[in-house]
């Protein structure tokens, strides 16, 4: 398993994804027409531009990093496209900012459907691209979203001192973003790992993003990370896991 270009990495960067691309021409990558977004996006496209382009700079300044852009084909009206995939055009139309070696070092993860989804399966992605888990993950995003992955991390137990979150930036209307990571990090504080499925909860709204039906298939690629994958309990995840436990 692995790439065999890729099997001297060992770090992840990952950009967490937002929204998918829908135009067919990069002529405007940058206006709310050329994605598929909900009214709260509004606005929000160069702010998703920079995150790429933060994702490569980082790469380029490591050169035992995969760069990993994760999101899946979240919305019906935007068709079998992922976010991921939209992040990746978007960099290669951007010629990765001339950071060309960044591009050969560079994939996506095309199944996850929330934050923690995000950085459970980009650790998965990072093992079948290279056959190893990584020993550092920095992760790019919103800077508001700071809290909900320091609890995504200790979700996982994935050592402290070996993951970094780079906040980008925020959108302009802060007062309607923190209202609803106010809520979003009261879900996951009780749901560590989105498994409530009844309406309005973690696990129904990443069924609402899946209606294309994607399967993953990390539990087979993966099998150090089976128990976590399909955990179903509130408590917090006491299995193995291949790297030292740290809350």
């Amino acid at each position: 398993m692995g790439n065999p270009h890729w099997r001297d990495l060992e770090n992840l960067v990952l950009v967490a994804g937002h929204a998918v691309y829908i135009a067919d021409n990069f002529q405007d990558p940058v206006s709310d027409r050329s994605w598929l977004l909900q009214d709260f996006q509004k606005g929000e496209p160069p702010f998703y531009i920079e995150h790429i382009c933060h994702g490569v700079e980082l790469a380029d300044k490591d050169r035992k990093s995969l760069l990993i852009f994760s999101g899946g084909q979240t919305r019906y009206e935007a068709g079998p496209r992922s976010e991921a995939q939209s992040y990746w055009m978007i960099a290669d139309h951007f010629h990765w900012w001339w950071r060309t070696n960044v591009r050969l070092r560079a994939t996506t993860e095309e199944f996850a459907r929330d934050s923690f989804e995000n950085l459970l399966f980009g650790i998965c992605r990072f093992h079948e691209c290279t056959g190893r888990y990584p020993q550092k993950i920095t992760v790019v995003s919103w800077a508001f979203k700071d809290e909900r992955f320091e609890l995504h991390r200790q979700a996982i137990h994935f050592p402290k001192s070996r993951f970094c979150f780079k906040g980008v930036n925020n959108p302009l209307d802060m007062a309607s973003a923190r209202k609803g990571e106010e809520g979003a990090i009261a879900s996951f504080r009780e749901d560590k790992y989105g498994i409530k499925e009844d309406e309005g909860c973690l696990g129904d709204k990443r069924k609402k993003r899946n209606p294309f039906d994607r399967q993953h298939g990390y539990i087979m690629s993966c099998p150090e990370l089976a128990g976590v994958l399909q955990y179903r309990e509130m408590n917090c995840y006491a299995g193995e896991l291949p790297w030292p436990k740290e809350e």
